[in-house]
């Protein structure tokens, strides 16, 4: 998943067509009027239909490393290890460290 991108409402009467496509490729979007947000876009999907809006967004931002696994969890209103096992669930990987940083890690937990 990318990182959630911003329209204007202008964009939206536009380009309905193109931000409509965008939002079946899976992509969230922020329409905003005036510079400020008016809107969000999420597309409709089985995770919405399954986790509903908040544990959507929040294992969307997980995935588009937008927030912490602790950010995360609590917009989605869930203990470390609820999320953990709803990440796993969904098939994201709760950590994704590089080879090289995840052998600094172990280094630091022994």
């Amino acid at each position: 998943m990318q990182t959630v991108e911003v329209f204007s409402a202008r964009d939206l009467r536009n380009r309905s067509g193109e931000l409509i496509k965008h939002a079946e490729q899976g992509h969230m979007t922020v329409i905003t009027k005036h510079g400020k947000p008016s809107m969000l876009t999420i597309p409709f999907d089985e995770n919405l239909l399954r986790h509903g809006v908040q544990r959507t967004m929040a294992l969307y931002f997980v995935q588009s490393r937008q927030m912490t696994l602790t950010q995360a969890a609590r917009f989605a209103g869930l203990d470390l290890e609820e999320f953990i096992e709803l990440l796993g669930a969904n098939g994201i990987d709760a950590v994704d460290y590089p080879p090289e940083e995840l052998e600094t890690e172990l280094e630091h937990a022994l």
